[in-house]
């Protein structure tokens, strides 16, 4: 699937016509009759072809004076996929209006973010999406309201203000523009809820994702590295801490056939989107599985493992910085040595939490905390102290940054002129934190023992001549590969 799917009027007939929603998020279909816009997948009887028009985006249709569909809700369709596989201006662009950057420092903000100015960025994100940057948040905005609406059982007020609406009244005229309902009248068409069965800050939603999804390398990755008080498995859901904007959270992710079941307690509700959008990061969930999928199997080699567990996602991270601390941590030592140096740093220096539930105790340090610890006190080689020294030193005084902005191989750059950061190092930041998802660990020990025994080249400049015929989804590679293993990060627990 390329860039600018909207365009090619035939094939989005053809997606719409089947009902396909592999295509939910790729495209938006406005009918110019009905004024209303779906995602592909709309479970009405599909217009006729003439009648329909199609955008890139959500806020495209908003922008043209389309309202959401009622039935399908093409506001909460799995993002598009292709803010997560490109490192452009407009993807990154994407990926900050998603972590909530415009409604916290406006477009100036996210211009300085990326470095261009803000008429660049507009004049750029309205070719390719339709819309500009406000309106992206905009429609962000009306799509968290509506969350709220439907979740909780707070007042209108209280919950403008935390979807990011300057004033009642905005968000009145943004919601009846959007959705054809007023805030009251959306609500009103849910099924009564309890009294008391929402605690102030307490919210459980659903996280759609591209089918299939493996979730057994995904959770089992997460819950296998937990770092205690930071993360646990509880009760076949993933817990952990977030640091988040204007305050931190626990979530609870639990993975169902066809969504994540996801339970946010914040200490803000301003939080709310860019936890979701976080929380969506890290368990990969706007991926397209199928498009990665078809592109391993072209290896007769690779396409058993494919066949026998599809829709393996990448682990990723809620914290940039956090990963990276956590790879220095874990280099040359196993999981077991790499969780209990981490949990020692945490307890020592990360910021106290209450969890409801028990269990999680801290956020992880910040780099800033980390960064005024006594060198000595870490138990680990001279050599690495150092590595770990300076790059907690780095991203404290903001020389390194590592965000879902990074220009990844600028980032990679970077990270390599770094002392005691080789290319495993830099590989794993790339895939894990950076989000690149055609990064590729060929000197990694597990890697080349999978490689060896499927009868692939098994030394690291012949397995990478290999793996060219797998970009741009390497990193996907790499999770099929460590999946031959019996190692406790394939499996989530029982």
């Amino acid at each position: 699937m390329q860039n600018g799917m909207h365009t090619d009027t035939e094939r989005c007939v053809r997606a719409v016509q089947s009902k396909d929603a592999r295509f939910d998020g790729w495209f938006f279909t406005a009918v110019v009759t009905t004024r209303i816009y779906c995602r592909p997948s709309c479970p009405v009887v599909p217009p006729k072809p003439e009648n329909m028009t199609f955008h890139p985006s959500a806020a495209a249709c908003q922008q043209a004076g389309f309202r959401a569909c009622k039935r399908c809700r093409p506001d909460t369709s799995p993002g598009s996929p292709q803010w997560n596989q490109r490192a452009d201006l407009v993807a990154r662009a994407m990926r900050l209006i998603d972590d909530g950057i415009v409604d916290r420092e406006g477009v100036p903000g996210l211009a300085t973010r990326l470095g261009y100015s803000t008429r660049q960025i507009e004049r750029q994100l309205l070719a390719e999406l339709g819309a500009g940057p406000l309106a992206l948040a905009r429609a962000q905005r009306a799509q968290t309201a509506r969350l709220l609406i439907e979740t909780t059982p707070l007042p209108m007020a209280e919950i403008a203000f935390a979807a990011g609406f300057s004033s009642i009244r905005t968000f009145n005229d943004t919601v009846r523009e959007v959705f054809a309902l007023s805030p009251s009248e959306l609500r009103a068409r849910l099924p009564r809820r309890k009294a008391g069965a929402a605690a102030p800050g307490a919210l459980s939603l659903r996280l759609p994702f591209r089918a299939p999804l493996n979730p057994d390398n995904l959770f089992g990755h997460l819950a296998a590295t937990a770092v205690p008080g930071v993360e646990e498995w509880r009760d076949g859901a993933y817990r952990r801490t977030l640091r988040l904007p204007y305050g931190h959270g626990i979530v609870g992710l639990t993975p169902n056939p066809d969504h994540i079941a996801c339970r946010l307690t914040l200490t803000d509700l301003r939080d709310l989107p860019v936890a979701i959008s976080r929380c969506r990061r890290m368990l990969d969930l706007d991926a397209d599985p199928v498009a990665v999928d078809d592109q391993l199997r072209t290896d007769p080699l690779l396409a058993p493992l494919v066949d026998k567990a599809p829709g393996r996602r990448v682990p990723r991270t809620v914290d940039e910085d956090e990963f990276a601390v956590r790879a220095v941590l874990g280099q040359q030592v196993s999981t077991a040595a790499a969780r209990t140096h981490a949990a020692r740093l945490v307890t020592a220096y990360g910021d106290p939490v209450d969890d409801p539930e028990g269990g999680l105790t801290h956020l992880f340090p910040s780099p800033e905390s980390l960064a005024a610890l006594d060198p000595e006190s870490l138990a680990m080689p001279r050599t690495r102290r150092t590595t770990f020294t300076t790059l907690v030193r780095q991203l404290a005084d903001g020389s390194l940054h590592l965000g879902i902005d990074s220009d990844w191989e600028e980032t990679r750059a970077r990270l390599l002129s770094l002392p005691g950061f080789g290319p495993w190092t830099v590989d794993v930041i790339a895939m894990r934190a950076l989000g690149d998802p055609d990064a590729f660990l060929p000197t990694d020990l597990g890697i080349r023992r999978a490689a060896q025994e499927l009868g692939l080249p098994s030394t690291p400049a012949a397995l990478t001549a290999r793996a060219a015929a797998w970009r741009p989804w390497r990193a996907y590679a790499v999770q099929y590969l460590w999946a031959t293993d019996s190692h406790p990060i394939n499996f989530p627990p029982q």
